[in-house]
C-alpha cells in the first residue's frame, strides 16, 4: 500500500506540474497581456513598453518560465499582475470557498442519488419510473441553464439571494452565527445548481450497480435462505453495488473542485472558477498557472480518494496490491 500511494502522489505530482505548465505558457503566448487593455486610452508607447517590462513580459517565453518555476518549487507563485497580491495567498483563498461549495455539493447529492439510485434499482412500476424520469430531466440540463433557471426563480420570487457569497449587512455584522447562517443561505442555490447533474448521475450508475448486483449468485443464495428481502437488498446487495460509485466518487470530487466554472460565474460565487475567468480575461498568466495547479490538485486528491476507497471496499484490489508488493 505504502508503495502504490508513493507512486499515486508522484503522478499526482507530475499532473499538477503538467497542467500548471501548460496554462502558463499558453496564456503568455496567447496575443495581447495584462497591458492591452490600455491601448487607444492615450497611454504612450514607451509607457506601455515600460511597463510591460516591469512585469517581465518583455522576456522570451522560456526565459519566463523557467523564473517562474525557479519560484513554484519554493510553493511561490508569483505575484497577481491583476490584484497585486501573492498567486498563493489569493487562490488558497478562493479555493476555500470552492471547496465549501463543492462539498455541500456532493453531500446534498449523495443524500439523494444513492438512496433514489437504490429504489429505483430494486423496484418496478411508478415510483422506479419517475425517479428514472427525474434523473434524465436533471442529466439533460447543463448547469448553465439550471442556474440562470435557479436564478429567475429566486429573482422572482425573492426566496433566495441570486448572487455572492454574503449580504452587505451581514458581513457588516459582528455575530458569528449570523455570518454563517447568511453564508449558507447564499450557499444554496448553487449548491443545487451543481448537486442537481451529480444526484443524478449517481442515481443512474447505483440504480443499475443495485440490479446487477441483485442479481448475483450470493444474493440468490441468501435468498433462498429466507433471507427478507429489505436485509437481503441493505446487508447483502448493497456493498457490491456501491463499487461502481466509489470508483468515481473522487474523480467526482476533484472535478467539482475543479470545475465549478460555470455555475460560480452565473451565481457570482467567490470561488476558484469565477477568479479563473477574470485571470483569463485579463491575462493575468501568473494567476492562470497558480488557478489551473489548485485544479490540477484537486483532481488528482480526487483521483487518489476514489482509489483508496475502491481498495477499501473491494477487498479483491487489496489483495492484488499486497501481491504486487
Amino acid at each position: 500500500m505504502l508503495r502504490y500511494l508513493v507512486r499515486r502522489i508522484l503522478f499526482s505530482l507530475l499532473l499538477v506540474l503538467v497542467v500548471s505548465s501548460a496554462a502558463l505558457v499558453l496564456t503568455r503566448l496567447a496575443p495581447g497581456d495584462i497591458t492591452a487593455e490600455q491601448v487607444g486610452t492615450g497611454v504612450a508607447s514607451h509607457t506601455l513598453a515600460a511597463e510591460r517590462a516591469r512585469l517581465g513580459l518583455d522576456r522570451p517565453v522560456f526565459e519566463q518560465y523557467v523564473m517562474w518555476m525557479r519560484q513554484a518549487v519554493r510553493f511561490d507563485f508569483g505575484t497577481s499582475l491583476m490584484y497585486g497580491r501573492p498567486v498563493a495567498g489569493l487562490v488558497a483563498e478562493r479555493a476555500r470557498n470552492t471547496a465549501l461549495l463543492a462539498l455541500v455539493a456532493l453531500l446534498a447529492a449523495t443524500v439523494v442519488g444513492l438512496p433514489l439510485g437504490v429504489v429505483a434499482g430494486s423496484r418496478t412500476g411508478l415510483v422506479s419510473s419517475a425517479i428514472r424520469s427525474a434523473s434524465l430531466l436533471a442529466l439533460s440540463l447543463p448547469s448553465l441553464i439550471s442556474s440562470l433557471v435557479l436564478v429567475f426563480i429566486a429573482a422572482r420570487t425573492g426566496w433566495l439571494p441570486t448572487g455572492g457569497m454574503t449580504s452587505a449587512d451581514a458581513a457588516a455584522s459582528a455575530g458569528l452565527l449570523a455570518h454563517f447562517s447568511d453564508v449558507l443561505w447564499h450557499l444554496i442555490l448553487p449548491a443545487t445548481a451543481l448537486a442537481l447533474p451529480l444526484a443524478a448521475t449517481l442515481e443512474r450508475l447505483q440504480a443499475q450497480a443495485t440490479s446487477e448486483a441483485l442479481g448475483e449468485p450470493f444474493v440468490a443464495a441468501a435468498a433462498a435462505r429466507g433471507v427478507p428481502p429489505g436485509r437481503l437488498l441493505w446487508r447483502h446487495a448493497l456493498k457490491p453495488a456501491l463499487r461502481p460509485v466509489v470508483s468515481i466518487y473522487g474523480l467526482v470530487l476533484g472535478s467539482l473542485l475543479s470545475g465549478s466554472f460555470v455555475v460560480e460565474i452565473v451565481t457570482a460565487w467567490p470561488g476558484l472558477g469565477r477568479l479563473m475567468f477574470d485571470a483569463l480575461r485579463s491575462r493575468d498568466l501568473y494567476l492562470v498557472a497558480g488557478c489551473a495547479a489548485a485544479g490540477g490538485v484537486f483532481l488528482a486528491a480526487g483521483a487518489l480518494v476514489s482509489d483508496l476507497a475502491l481498495v477499501v471496499i473491494d477487498p479483491r484490489l487489496r489483495g492484488r496490491l499486497e501481491a504486487g508488493a
